[in-house]
């Protein structure tokens, strides 16, 4: 009984507790007090310490990483283990060892994603031009600071910038990093942040450089005669274009054009490309050449292969016998990403605000960060001075009576009346009196005493000199000024991208060649559209169709042919053939309202084939006229997909067919009266929504049926049908004037 009890209690105490206050109750809130409260401090904890670099070029992640190899001694020291680097690094970035590596990955030499990598690494560390090839684990790989980044460090104990405590409190982290040149055009700088992105583009370190110095010298300089354009990292051609290149360097945004380098080798009859765009890869390049090839868009390549190896990357296409490889990758540039455009958004955080600047604004804001770091260096070294002269001081003082300084060091009873003592007696401050209580017996002789104190002179006038250049802005802009010229003198490079200026760009708007071959065009009545080579239509077997569907077009052309379809809103949809891709007989085909977007409800009623838009298409009408509008009336210059007004909408469209020369047609009413005309009797209409002319008389209540051009066996006494003159009423259709071919 006592355990039945226990185990009630026990019962009770959770049902107790299972009664949450306010738990059940809905409470209304406004959705943007939601996004206020919750949504926001996340936006702007991304914006602002993830995703946008700062004027130093530098996102935090990367300042974080490159900060703590710096304090590891892994600028002049040997390389360690990654695994050892991510384990330190996370003192200060706690978001993961995974996501610190990727970082260094990304910053190393190995990957090749930076025109100036930061971080020197040996092992494998993935190639940025290939998805496919990926990075070695941290624990298989080694890595030390690049020599370049002596220019990010150097002074940066001597005050030049702010320092933060880190996450914890436990130590502190530059906020910036005192680079000695503009890094943040330097190397590229690729963020995605909360309703806002970053994209800058690299440029030549030598290039940036003479820019700054040309900027700092007058500002009014043009930038564009010096800073030639970007510099990528995988080189390539940059597509010369001056109004864009100049829209970018005052806007920030803008797009530049970065084409493929390639080589023919004539000997094994093969493109071999070396060269990509900063914006794709190997694999997705050979993934779209693929996707051509399978949809025979492009029919001169036999194989294609990645050569990639240590001396660098090399995608090789071999070709097929009598091709132009020039004009192939004239059509691959256009087509694949082999030719691509770089978006460009200079967004940087400045003072902790998101801006797009151009390059002159972001050199400006450069220029005085780095005259702040060059003032705050050239204060902490002149407060040093002075600190060192006032002790200097004190000791030519003891110069006068070093006997005395001793007599009352040794005088003097109790050990802390020392110092008060050294000043009543030589008129010095208490700094000056410790520093001289402190100097060791063995120094207290003249000889050292005059070689301390003949650095007065040089120190007055270092003090000078440093009070004159924190006086001065000039002075200032000279320092930063030789800074740079050593920089280019230790870590220019020649330029790796290369320009290709207007007049040797093939004109995209040149025609695409299109592959012409023979083919066998099908359209069913319910919109299927099958295009069949000769050999694959030998091979088939019967139409794969709907149910209730059956063919009724079947025209032999070949594939560079113009496709008109129309439809019953009045509209005629333009494609050409060869965007359509080769199938079979035993497929369904392509459903041409889904190709081509036809409108809701909107039904295909005809088509048309023309190759130079020559000769007239008949339009039959449900009232008994006839339209002949010459093809050359739905031509455009432009490529336009979609033509309105097609045809006339006063009655309801019948039938069209095409014509190239003048022929015959049955026309059939609904209470069986037949007509036959020839179309050489109807004028031809340019308006391409005329309502024609009247061709058959029609009784009341009477409408068109059908139309189908007359061939022989049709009818079995044409005689009694054919009209001389228009409009005519048509016979009576007896059953011996159906021919055998006839179909009602």
């Amino acid at each position: 009984m006592a355990k039945k009890k226990n185990n009630t209690e026990k019962q009770k105490k959770v049902n107790a507790n299972a009664y949450i206050e306010g738990a059940g109750i809905v409470e209304e809130q406004l959705i943007t007090d939601t996004l206020e409260k919750n949504y926001m401090p996340y936006a702007m904890s991304v914006i602002l310490s993830r995703a946008l670099p700062e004027i130093d070029g530098f996102k935090p992640s990367h300042r974080k990483l490159l900060y703590t190899m710096y304090k590891m001694g892994l600028l002049t020291g040997a390389r360690t283990k990654s695994a050892n680097i991510v384990g330190q690094t996370m003192r200060l970035n706690p978001h993961g060892d995974q996501t610190i590596y990727e970082t260094m990955v990304r910053l190393s030499r190995g990957y090749q994603a930076l025109l100036h990598p930061y971080v020197d690494s040996k092992g494998n560390f993935g190639k940025a031009y290939s998805r496919d090839m990926a990075y070695a684990a941290s624990r298989y790989t080694e890595a030390k600071l690049d020599p370049i980044c002596n220019e990010l460090f150097r002074d940066i104990d001597k005050d030049t910038v702010e320092f933060v405590p880190n996450y914890d409190n436990s130590t502190k982290e530059p906020r910036l990093l005192p680079t000695t040149f503009p890094s943040i055009l330097v190397n590229s700088n690729v963020g995605i942040a909360v309703s806002m992105a970053s994209a800058i583009c690299p440029f030549n370190l030598q290039e940036v450089c003479e820019a700054t110095i040309a900027f700092m010298k007058n500002s009014e300089c043009d930038l564009t005669e010096i800073l030639k354009g970007p510099d990528f990292p995988g080189g390539g051609f940059l597509v010369q274009n001056p109004s864009e290149l100049e829209k970018i360097y005052r806007t920030g945004r803008g797009s530049i054009r970065v084409r493929s380098r390639y080589n023919y080798d004539k000997s094994n009859n093969c493109i071999e490309i070396t060269e990509i765009p900063p914006t794709t890869t190997v694999e997705a390049i050979m993934d779209k050449i693929i996707d051509l090839v399978k949809q025979n868009k492009v029919k001169e390549i036999s194989d294609m292969r990645d050569e990639t190896d240590l001396s660098g990357l090399k995608l090789t296409i071999d070709l097929k016998r009598g091709t132009d490889p020039d004009r192939l990758m004239r059509r691959l540039f256009k087509l694949t990403p082999l030719e691509d455009s770089y978006s460009c958004n200079f967004n940087v955080l400045i003072a902790g605000t998101p801006r797009v600047l151009g390059v002159y604004d972001l050199l400006d804001e450069w220029v005085a960060f780095r005259v702040e770091c060059i003032k705050r260096r050239v204060w902490f070294e002149l407060t040093k001075k002075k600190e060192k002269l006032h002790l200097l001081q004190g000791l030519q003082k003891i110069l006068l009576d070093i006997d005395k300084a001793i007599r009352i060091v040794r005088e003097t009873e109790e050990e802390k009346e020392v110092v008060p003592n050294l000043m009543i007696g030589f008129g010095i401050d208490e700094i000056q009196a410790e520093y001289v209580a402190e100097i060791k017996l063995r120094h207290l002789n003249r000889e050292y005493i005059l070689k301390r104190t003949a650095e007065i002179d040089q120190l007055i006038q270092e003090i000078a000199d440093m009070e004159e250049i924190l006086a001065d802005k000039r002075r200032v802009k000279q320092i930063i000024i030789k800074e740079l010229k050593d920089v280019i003198k230790k870590y220019a490079q020649p330029r790796r991208s290369l320009f290709i200026y207007p007049d040797s760009v093939f004109d995209d708007e040149e025609e695409e060649e299109i592959p012409n071959y023979p083919v066998h065009v099908f359209l069913s009545e319910q919109g299927y559209f099958k295009k069949i080579t000769p050999q694959s239509l030998r091979m088939s077997g019967e139409h794969k169709l709907k149910e209730d569907d059956r063919m009724i077009t079947h025209i032999e052309t070949t594939n560079n042919t113009d496709l008109l379809f129309f439809t019953d809103k009045m509209q005629v949809y333009k494609y050409n053939l060869s965007q359509f891709p080769d199938t079979k007989a035993s497929v369904l085909g392509e459903y041409v309202p889904a190709k081509l977007g036809f409108e809701e409800e909107e039904r295909l009623v005809g088509m048309a084939l023309t190759k130079d838009y020559s000769g007239n298409i008949l339009f039959f009408f449900e009232n008994g006229k006839v339209a002949k509008v010459p093809i050359k009336s739905y031509e455009t210059k432009t490529n336009r997909k979609k033509l309105a007004n097609a045809y006339s909408d006063k009655s309801p469209l019948i039938a069209l067919f095409p014509e190239a020369e003048d022929g015959e047609y049955i026309i059939t009413s609904n209470n069986q009266k037949v007509l036959l005309f020839s179309s050489a009797m109807i004028a031809v209409k340019a308006t391409k929504n005329t309502q024609g002319v009247q061709v058959m008389t029609l009784n009341k209540n009477c409408t068109v049926e059908s139309v189908v051009p007359y061939q022989e066996e049709l009818l079995g006494n044409p005689h009694r049908f054919r009209t001389k003159t228009l409009p005519a009423r048509g016979a009576i259709l007896r059953e011996e004037d159906i021919g055998e071919q006839l179909q009602l």
